[in-house]
């Protein structure tokens, strides 16, 4: 394992250079303080985690000192907010301190959010608070958990610097890890700006740093776009499979990777409610749970747009239509793993619609219910469950049909089918009254809740002694918690 100093930089971003981000050094916060760590990121650049306790990893981490080779840059992007395209958006409180290269060889961007104010901050202060610093660390990691690709988190540092919201707060950092930074907007930035040089040079970028192995086919960037589509339905299938709400899924906020950043007001469904919006600003509901499965094919057609310099509209099209198979094909895979199923049958999905319908008639927790249906036998499960429900007669039609369905599925034991859905259905989820419990108390100085809330959630599926208070329903007043993007 590695001291802080012993960190390999090989800053490949920042060699595009000045067309691409701006140098800007980060605007240290007044008397930083370490509120969480994860170990798991940490390992992800071989650093030893007895460091997160020494003053020099807050100091770092707060904008107060810079390795030598660090080379700190805000990068240029726009983007389509809200089915609106704004021009000119960037990184107005984040910085790209560098990118790190691990023992297997891997790169990982240093993020930090939160570091003052950049050339695209706008009217923003370039600052970050406290409580959406947590709320995004915890995210990135329990995704993580739960095998939706995110970006990770390695820190949250908190801070006696006041910002001002809808009142005043306290200043964080929280650092963020990914293999890039790179978003949609990115590509849109140069494409409507007419700078191709520069976006040929950006698209050359991730082609070798991202997607080598497109190289070997006849069309590279063709087969780049083909990755990006696929690995944006297999993400969103994963979102709706497990109940998560993103929030804000404007073109900037979509990673070129296909995995999940930009935390702002997002949500675990607590009950089932496919309308649920998260964003108390989405007025119109744009970005809905359900929304996500269009609004991601809409993002990858904006996208297209911009690779028209590069790639036929009739190709780019060919591939869009490759997106909604591809998400329905993951997602019923997935909720077909939920239900305890090996096999595939012609009617599951409509099983899967029934139940869901049946749920959001009942207002039943989403995550509750199909962990409690690994919990016993099938007959057994389904009996228990039947309380949760309004409409008695339509739950039993479907019992009688998963039953059935169950018994003709595979020949394993009734432990082997219990084990295998356990270890896809969580018991914990980050359920928005838990990460304001944690972020209340740590508010007041008290940082334990959010540690142990983020130790629950890295073992999301394995029952832990102690924890039942993490895994029962929300009170009602944790149901309709309104979460705003400066959150």
């Amino acid at each position: 394992m590695k001291a802080l100093d012993e960190l390999t930089f090989d800053n490949r971003f920042a060699r595009l250079g000045d067309a691409f981000s701006t140098h800007v050094l980060p605007e240290p916060l007044d008397e930083p303080r370490l509120v969480v760590a994860s170990n798991a990121a940490m390992a992800l650049l071989d650093l030893d985690p007895a460091v997160a306790e020494t003053p020099v990893f807050a100091e770092l981490f707060s904008g107060h000192t810079l390795w030598a080779e660090a080379e700190p840059r805000a990068m240029v992007y726009s983007g389509h907010q809200f089915g609106g395209y704004t021009p000119q958006l960037g990184d107005g409180r984040g910085l790209l301190l560098g990118e790190v290269y691990n023992a297997a060889g891997e790169h990982w961007d240093l993020h930090l959010k939160g570091a003052g104010m950049t050339p695209y901050s706008r009217m923003g202060d370039g600052r970050a608070v406290l409580r959406s610093s947590i709320r995004e660390f915890l995210a990135s990691e329990a995704l993580h958990a739960l095998g939706i690709p995110s970006s990770r988190a390695l820190c949250v540092i908190g801070s006696s610097t006041p910002v001002w919201r809808e009142k005043q707060e306290r200043g964080a950092m929280v650092l963020r890890l990914a293999p890039s930074h790179i978003r949609f907007g990115h590509f849109e930035y140069f494409y409507y700006t007419k700078k191709p040089d520069q976006q040929a040079e950006l698209a050359e970028h991730v082609l070798n740093l991202h997607y080598p192995e497109c190289r070997e086919q006849p069309e590279p960037y063709l087969a780049m776009f083909r990755e990006i589509v696929e690995r944006n339905a297999e993400m969103i299938a994963k979102w709706q499979a497990y109940g998560f709400c993103h929030g804000v899924m404007n073109t900037d906020n979509m990673s070129i990777l296909g995995i999940t950043f930009d935390f702002g007001p997002f949500a675990f469904l607590d009950d089932f409610d496919a309308h649920f919006i998260c964003n108390h600003s989405d007025h119109e509901g744009r970005y809905s749970f359900s929304n996500q499965v269009p609004i991601g094919q809409w993002n990858l057609s904006a996208l297209a747009q911009a690779l028209t310099p590069f790639i036929s509209v009739d190709a780019l099209k060919e591939a869009l239509g490759l997106y909604l198979p591809l998400y329905q094909a993951h997602y019923l895979d997935l909720m077909r793993r939920r239900l305890g199923l090996t096999t595939a049958e012609d009617d599951d999905q409509t099983l899967v619609e029934r139940l869901l319908k049946l749920m959001q008639n009942s207002g039943v927790d989403y995550t509750l219910f199909f962990r409690r249906l690994g919990d016993e036998s099938a007959a057994l499960a389904v009996a228990k469950l039947r309380d949760d429900f309004v409409d008695l007669a339509g739950f039993d039609a479907w019992a009688e049909l998963y039953t059935a369905r169950v018994a003709r599925d595979g020949d394993y034991t009734e432990e082997q089918r219990q084990a295998r859905m356990h270890a896809v259905n969580p018991l914990y989820i980050l359920r928005n009254y838990l990460a304001q419990n944690a972020i209340a108390a740590a508010e007041s100085g008290d940082y334990s809740e959010v540690r142990r809330l983020h130790e629950v959630l890295s073992k999301p599926f394995e029952e832990q002694a102690g924890m039942e208070q993490y895994a029962q329903r929300p009170p009602d007043w944790g149901k309709h918690l309104e979460i705003s993007c400066s959150s």
